[in-house]
C-alpha cells in the first residue's frame, strides 16, 4: 500500500496520457476484513423489494482520513424489521492498514427496516458526515456524534420519507443537495411504485412456482424534496418546487448543474418509465424537462429499465454528461451535453453498444486508469432469479468496465481486469472511493444475498494523480455542488464537481479524482464554490490528496 500524504492547499498534475497498462482489480473483500452478507429474506410470494436491495457507502465517518464502508441491509418478511442481527446493516472502520473492523453495534448504526440504500451528507455543517438510510418503510436519519457513534435524529429532522394516500412511500436512493445555494444541505428521495408485502400479483408462469413482476404491475410514485431549515430540522417541499407533480419509479439519482447556471440540476433514473431531469430555476421551482432535453428516452423512443445513474463529464468539454443502467436488450444509454440545453445520446458513438447483452444496477464515471479520461464501470446483475429457465441468459453476471478512449469511444476492457473481476454474481449497488489512498480509485459492490466484493484497483502505469477533500465555509461544509476544472502542463482541461450521489442508491467519496496522465503538476486549479466564490491555484505537485478551504470571499 502506497503512502497516504496529506497535503493542505494545493493540488496535483494532469492530462498529457502516458502509456498506460491495462485496468485490473483483486477482490480482496474478505482478507480485509469486509464480512457482510446480504439477507434480502426472499419468499416464494416474491415480493418485489426481495431483488433491489443494493446500498453501499464510501465515506470517512471518524475523519481520520481513510474511508470507511456501510452497507444497507434487507429485513424480515413479513414484519419487514431487523429482527435478528444477520439483518442489521453494517459499519466497518478502515484499519489503515488493509483491513477493517466492523463497528456496527458501537456506531448504534445497525437500522431497523427494510433497507434499499444510502446517502452520505453533512446537513449541519459541523464537519463530520451523516448517514440516510432510505427504507420500504420509515427512512432514517443518523446524526454524527463525532465520538465513533451516530444518533437517530429521524423524528426530530422530520425526515422519515413522503406520504401518500397515508402511507409511506417505498424509497429507493437519495441524494444530498444544496439545491437553493443557502449553504445548507437538502435531501432528495427518490421513489419507486406503490407495495404492501405480500400483496404483490400473481404473474405467472404457474402458482407453484411464481415471478418477479414487471414494474409496470406497479402503480408510479412521486419523489420527495426536504429543504434543510439550519436548525435541525427539515420541511417537505415536494410540491412546493413542482417536484410532487411528476410520478416515475424512481431508482438511481445524480447531481449536476448541466446548463451552468450556478444550481444544481437533478436527473432521476425511471423503471420502465420516462426519465426525470429536474432543471433548478433558481433555487425556488425545478421544472421537468427530461423529453425536451432529450434524455427522457433512448434514441429508439422507448423508456427503458432505468437503474443506476451518474452525471458527469466524460469527454473533458467542460459539461456534465448522463450514463444510466438497464436490463439486458435495452443498452445503457450515453447522453452528451450539447452545451444548448440539450443532451444527444451517443451509446452507439460510443462503442458501447455491447451494453445491450448486460442487465446493470450500480454504476459509476471514473479515471480508473489516471490516464486524464474518465472511464466507466458498472455492477451487473439480472433482475430476475429465474431468467435462466426461461432464455439463454443468467442471473448473476460479471461487472464490466469500459476504458474512455479520449475520442469519444470507449473500449470494454473488463476480460483484461484480473481473474477475480471475471466471476458472475447477482452485483446490486457500487461505491466508489480511494480507500486505501493510493491514488487508485476502487469500488466496493454488494451482491444480493451474498457476500460483500471490495475491488482493490492494483492498476500498473506511470501515471499520475490528484485528490482534492474540499471544506466549504460560506457553502456547505462537504462542499456539495462545488465545480472543479483543472489545466495541466500541456493546457488540457479536466472538469468534475464534489457529490456523493452516484449510481444506485450508493454514496461514493465526497473526495474529488483526478487521473493525470504524464504530468506532475498541474497549473492550475480552478473552483466554482456553490456561494459563487471563485478560487484559483496554481503549480501544485501531483500524487497528494489535497486539502482546500473555501476562502471567506
Amino acid at each position: 500500500m502506497r503512502a497516504f500524504v496529506p497535503i493542505v492547499i494545493g493540488v496535483g498534475a494532469l492530462l498529457s496520457a502516458s502509456a498506460t497498462g491495462p485496468i485490473v482489480f483483486e477482490e480482496i473483500a474478505e482478507r480485509s476484513g469486509l464480512t457482510f452478507v446480504s439477507d434480502s429474506s426472499p419468499t416464494p410470494n416474491k415480493n418485489q423489494p426481495e431483488t433491489m436491495v443494493a446500498g453501499v457507502a464510501l465515506f470517512d465517518y471518524d475523519n481520520d482520513g481513510y474511508l470507511d464502508v456501510y452497507l444497507v441491509n434487507g429485513a424480515a418478511i413479513p414484519s419487514l424489521r431487523k429482527e435478528s442481527p444477520k439483518y442489521w446493516n453494517r459499519l466497518y472502520h478502515n484499519n489503515h492498514d488493509g483491513t477493517f473492523t466492523d463497528v456496527t453495534e458501537k456506531a448504534g448504526v445497525a437500522g431497523e427496516g427494510y433497507g434499499m440504500g444510502v446517502a452520505i451528507g453533512d446537513y449541519d455543517n459541523d464537519g463530520w458526515p451523516d448517514i440516510y438510510v432510505v427504507n420500504t418503510g420509515k427512512n432514517q436519519l443518523f446524526h454524527n456524534n463525532r465520538n465513533g457513534t451516530f444518533t437517530d435524529v429521524t423524528d426530530k429532522a422530520g425526515v422519515g420519507g413522503g406520504m401518500l394516500d397515508g402511507k409511506k412511500m417505498w424509497s429507493v436512493s437519495a441524494a444530498w443537495v444544496d439545491y437553493n445555494n443557502d449553504g445548507l444541505l437538502d435531501l432528495f428521495v427518490s421513489n419507486y411504485c406503490k407495495w404492501e408485502v405480500n400483496k404483490d400479483p400473481f404473474c405467472g408462469p404457474k402458482p407453484e412456482l411464481r415471478a418477479y413482476c414487471h414494474p409496470n404491475n406497479y402503480p408510479n410514485l412521486p419523489n420527495t424534496l426536504y429543504r434543510n431549515n439550519g436548525d435541525g430540522t427539515f420541511t417537505d417541499v415536494s410540491a412546493e418546487t413542482g417536484i410532487a407533480k411528476y410520478y416515475g419509479k424512481g431508482m438511481g439519482v445524480a447531481i449536476a448543474d448541466y446548463d451552468g447556471d450556478g444550481f444544481m440540476d437533478i436527473f432521476v433514473a425511471n423503471d420502465n418509465r420516462p426519465n426525470f431531469l429536474f432543471h433548478n430555476l433558481g433555487g425556488k421551482k425545478f421544472e421537468e424537462v427530461a423529453l425536451e432535453s432529450g434524455v427522457a428516452y433512448t434514441q429508439s423512443g422507448s423508456a427503458v429499465s432505468g437503474m443506476g445513474a451518474d452525471f458527469r463529464d466524460v469527454d473533458n468539454d467542460g459539461r456534465p454528461d448522463i450514463w444510466h443502467t438497464a436490463v439486458e436488450n435495452e443498452s445503457f444509454p450515453l447522453y452528451l451535453n450539447r452545451g444548448d440545453g440539450q443532451f444527444w445520446e451517443r451509446t452507439l458513438q460510443a462503442h458501447l453498444q455491447g451494453t445491450r447483452d448486460m442487465s446493470g444496477w450500480g454504476n459509476g464515471i471514473f479515471d480508473f486508469d489516471n490516464d486524464g479520461w474518465k472511464d466507466l464501470f458498472v455492477a451487473r446483475g439480472n433482475v430476475l432469479d429465474n431468467v435462466a429457465q426461461f432464455s439463454n441468459r443468467h442471473y448473476e453476471e460479471p461487472n464490466a468496465v469500459f476504458r474512455n478512449l479520449g475520442n469519444g469511444k470507449f473500449q470494454d476492457v473488463s476480460a483484461e481486469a484480473g481473474p477475480d473481476f471475471q466471476k458472475a454474481a447477482a452485483h446490486r449497488g457500487v461505491a466508489f472511493g480511494d480507500v486505501d489512498n493510493d491514488g487508485r480509485m476502487d469500488a466496493v459492490v454488494a451482491v444480493l444475498n451474498g457476500k460483500v466484493k471490495y475491488f482493490h484497483n492494483i492498476s500498473k502505469n506511470a501515471n499520475h494523480w490528484s485528490l482534492l477533500k474540499l471544506i466549504g465555509k460560506r457553502s456547505n461544509r462537504m462542499a456539495v455542488g462545488a465545480q472543479i476544472r483543472i489545466t495541466g502542463e500541456d493546457g488540457a482541461k479536466q472538469y468534475n464537481q464534489v457529490t456523493t450521489a452516484v449510481g444506485y442508491a450508493c454514496a461514493s467519496d465526497s473526495r474529488v479524482h483526478f487521473g493525470l496522465g504524464a504530468s506532475k503538476t498541474i497549473r492550475e486549479i480552478d473552483i466554482k464554490w456553490p456561494s459563487r466564490i471563485h478560487q484559483v491555484l496554481h503549480n501544485v505537485a501531483a500524487d497528494r490528496i489535497l486539502t482546500i478551504e473555501e476562502p471567506a470571499q
